[in-house]
């Protein structure tokens, strides 16, 4: 396992190659986001999601969200009208994923019973600077397991992780709150998880 440190949100070219490369063999990283680490792959690799599903003990009936550049790429992998725009150009990139209705672009491991996909822009440099030079979305779950928090310290997450994961970038302590989820499938904004991020704009 490569385990790299960087400074902040920093974006180091070479730490960028590195994990992109990793991602395009079908590699999963653990990267820093604007709340908690993230677990992921590239949503093209369908053995390196169902790895980060071993590795975190999850189900796969608990969808993963992803992570995504910018704006204009959502549209390939959510259906996304007016209105959403709106909200998501007003918060993102920010601490919040948004559900929206799924494309068929998306891998049907992703997608939820109710065809929705959670979508991320987080506000750090780094990993999107990542996910630009990929060339398409990563994966976005917490290192959190169910079990256990680890919070911001990632020396005790890339220990739990070793030998698990193929690289772990280490930016220093991060937030231990997650994303806050709001859903947009519906006539209005809806709350489905306060996290980090001022909820206060949804009625």
């Amino acid at each position: 396992m490569i385990r790299t440190e960087i400074h902040g949100s920093t974006v180091n070219e070479r730490v960028v190659a590195q994990a992109v490369e990793i991602l395009e063999n079908g590699g999963v990283i653990i990267y820093p986001t604007d709340t908690v680490y993230g677990i992921g792959c590239t949503i093209e690799k369908k053995s390196a999601i169902e790895r980060i599903y071993r590795v975190k003990g999850m189900t796969k009936q608990k969808p993963l969200s992803f992570v995504c550049p910018d704006l204009k790429d959502i549209a390939n992998y959510a259906k996304v009208d007016t209105a959403m725009y709106r909200i998501m150009r007003k918060y993102l990139p920010g601490p919040f994923t948004f559900i929206l209705p799924a494309t068929r672009a998306v891998p049907k491991l992703l997608v939820s019973k109710q065809r929705t996909v959670g979508i991320r822009i987080p506000d750090h440099d780094l990993t999107l600077a990542i996910v630009g030079a990929l060339g398409q979305p990563i994966i976005s779950t917490s290192v959190n397991i169910s079990e256990r928090t680890f919070a911001s310290d990632p020396q005790e997450f890339a220990a739990h992780y070793e030998g698990k994961v193929d690289m772990v970038i280490d930016a220093g302590p991060a937030y231990s709150e997650l994303s806050s989820v709001i859903d947009l499938t519906g006539p209005v904004p809806e709350i489905l998880r306060v996290g980090q991020g001022d909820v206060s704009w949804v009625d």
